[in-house]
């Protein structure tokens, strides 16, 4: 039932002022939790499947897709003018990161892209950030000098050609691609890269193509009785 102000007018004496004290204190509990941010469900698992990380936060924005999905191929320069396309990381997890200069939530989540790569880059994984500056290098190379970002590489793609075979919509948009080069899921938006929970979501990832590739492989008895023979 809707009480307008016709309704309220109609009432009269202490009734009227009980009344619209009590719708007051009525939508307090709802823009108190609005300002605090406890408003509307709390964060979900980025995935019904429990054995994947419970991402929260901003990277509860994660999306794993149902099965890992293969990429397009991709190529782009890195900050010497040279060509580089995935497959240079065949064998890593890569986190592909689309981003400019010139897209705030970008510049924000630039630092945490730089610790990430600082606590896990290696043989295992690395961050592979494509700029989408029109300036290419003449506006990345300065920008990584003047806020410190020591541990990224610089990847230019000035005509934005992988991210529209990405099939991209904004920046930043990050795709995790698993070992066997296909991406595993995606985050539209920024986040904070070296959160406890983005370090489990790479680490599980780096667990996974491990596990796969270190498993024993299974021998048939037939083909053990061949080979003993």
């Amino acid at each position: 039932m809707k009480i307008g102000r016709e309704t309220i007018r109609s009432i009269r004496g202490p009734k009227a002022s009980l009344l619209a004290g009590l719708m007051v204190l009525a939508l307090i509990p709802a823009a108190f939790l609005a300002v605090v941010g406890l408003g509307g469900p709390g964060p979900k698992p980025a995935s019904a499947d429990e054995t994947k990380p419970t991402l929260v936060g901003e990277m509860g924005d994660f999306i794993y897709f149902a099965t890992p999905k293969p990429v397009p191929p991709i190529s782009f320069s890195d900050g010497a003018g040279k060509a580089v396309s995935l497959a240079d990381f065949k064998g890593q997890v890569v986190l592909v990161n689309f981003w400019a200069t010139w897209c705030a939530p970008c510049v924000r989540e630039m630092p945490s892209l730089d610790r990430l790569q600082a606590k896990l880059g290696g043989k295992d994984f690395a961050v592979v950030d494509i700029a989408l500056d029109r300036q290419g290098k003449e506006a990345v190379e300065p920008y990584f000098a003047q806020n410190g970002l020591d541990h990224l590489g610089i990847y230019l793609d000035p005509k934005g050609e992988s991210f529209r075979a990405w099939s991209g919509r904004g920046v930043p948009t990050s795709f995790l691609i698993g070992r066997d080069g296909r991406s595993r899921g995606v985050l539209v938006g920024p986040a904070l890269w070296d959160s406890v929970a983005a370090v489990k979501l790479i680490q599980g990832a780096i667990r996974e193509g491990r596990d796969e590739s270190e498993a024993p492989k299974q021998t048939s008895i037939r083909g053990l009785a061949q080979h003993q023979g």
